[in-house]
């Protein structure tokens, strides 16, 4: 039993690492700066249109601050209110 454990774990580490490297492959690293126009990705559903015509994007906001590497506190104008969304949300302008 615990050989047949032991293999299961050897495949499921291969199988994870296997997984990381093709994430790295694929993802990119983008870091912005406070000041920074961003897009910020947000899909809106309205009823009675087509979601593929319907604009995804938001925006420009103004980077404020970074929370950490992939959270950031972004704003529309002065006025509105911040919001602290996820790395993968944000595109440049």
């Amino acid at each position: 039993m615990d050989q047949i454990h032991r293999f299961a774990r050897e495949k499921l580490k291969i199988h994870s690492d296997k997984m990381k490297q093709r994430l790295d492959t694929t993802s990119t690293e983008t870091a912005f700066k406070p000041g920074d126009a961003v897009w910020l990705y947000a899909p809106k559903r309205t009823k009675g249109k087509s979601p593929k015509l319907q604009s995804n994007w938001e925006g420009p906001y103004t980077i404020i601050r970074k929370i950490n590497d992939l959270v950031y506190r972004i704003q529309l104008s002065p006025r509105s209110k911040p919001k602290v969304v996820h790395l993968e949300r944000l595109a440049k302008d």
